[in-house]
């Protein structure tokens, strides 16, 4: 049965980055709206009559160390822990350049960062100025959708989410969510750009904000200063 929580509830939306905008799946009373942002000020206007929005990117940059909630979340993911990317401290995240963020991580660390926590970089700096101290920050939640899959679907061994078959075992799990033929007709109207699996991560952090508003979610971190929702 495909869960929609109380009746009346107010909607919820998630969030997934796919090719240099923003998908946003809206759940309302068991139908799915998808929308396509530029901007995080554009997704959180969209999603404005949204009790919760959960995305998928780091809203917490830590200082000189790995958060808590990422190792706690990386337990949880087992073999697919390396879906998880680390969140390069705060001093990378400013950084002007890859070099100059890999220097910065070494002070602070030990280590450089990957190319791709570098491509996040810009998209966490985006994120912080649009939440800034906004009253969105309230309802904006940190997901990680490859751990929303886990969470709905603990006995699938997920493939890759770039490949045939990782797609359907997605979409099929997405049916406890929300008819996958109704995902399909909102995908095939939206603008083109996003990958699938950029619309599926979109709609499974929408079911991890849901388990958010209906005090049904998994939270990961020692603190609510740091904290994944699933």
């Amino acid at each position: 049965m495909r869960g929609t929580g109380s009746a009346s509830a107010p909607p919820v939306a998630g969030v997934d980055g796919a090719a240099g905008r923003w998908v946003v799946a809206v759940l309302a009373d068991g139908a799915l709206r998808l929308h396509l942002a530029d901007t995080p000020a554009d997704v959180l206007r969209t999603t404005a009559d949204c009790a919760v929005v959960g995305v998928d990117m780091p809203l917490v940059v830590p200082v000189d160390e790995t958060r808590d909630s990422e190792v706690a979340l990386r337990a949880f993911l087992g073999p697919a822990r390396s879906s998880l990317f680390p969140t390069p401290v705060a001093d990378a995240v400013r950084a002007s350049s890859y070099e100059e963020a890999c220097a910065a991580s070494r002070a602070r660390t030990g280590k450089a960062i990957s190319k791709q926590a570098w491509f996040l970089c810009r998209h966490i700096l985006d994120w912080s100025a649009a939440l800034g101290k906004s009253p969105d920050r309230n309802r904006v939640i940190e997901v990680h959708p490859e751990s929303s899959f886990r969470a709905l679907a603990p006995e699938v061994a997920f493939g890759s989410k770039k490949r045939a078959r990782g797609l359907a075992q997605r979409l099929t799990a997405l049916d406890a969510v929300v008819d996958p033929a109704a995902v399909l007709e909102a995908t095939a109207v939206l603008d083109d750009g996003p990958a699938l699996d950029d619309v599926l991560d979109a709609v499974a952090a929408a079911w991890s904000a849901r388990r958010w508003r209906d005090g049904e979610a998994l939270t990961f971190g020692r603190s609510p200063a740091d904290r994944i929702v699933v």
